[in-house]
């Protein structure tokens, strides 16, 4: 049985204002087996900005994408959503979620 890897990964990151998120973004989509990174601004004050950084792809690397975001002179936060496997399932909403 084939098992692929991490498919996607959401990171809460704490990064300084300079190196600029465009650089940390394009840095993370030349790793090997990312396919796109999305990077949303969530907070700024005044040396830091948290940003969320979704990355999909196959076989995602976890130590590399930390390996990268940490030479950007940023901090993961926290893993906010995992997905591995043959492909990527979706999170539903229940009924307990609508009440």
């Amino acid at each position: 049985m084939l098992v692929t890897g991490i498919k996607r990964l959401v990171l809460d990151v704490l990064k300084p204002h300079k190196p600029m998120a465009i650089d940390l973004a394009v840095a993370l989509s030349n790793l090997g087996h990312v396919y796109g990174v999305n990077l949303s601004l969530d907070e700024v004050d005044q040396q830091t900005e948290n940003v969320k950084i979704t990355i999909e792809g196959d076989d995602i690397f976890f130590d590399e994408v930390k390996s990268v975001i940490e030479d950007f002179g940023a901090v993961i936060h926290s893993i906010d959503e995992i997905a591995a496997g043959r492909k990527l399932v979706e999170e539903v909403s229940t009924l307990q979620d609508r009440t």
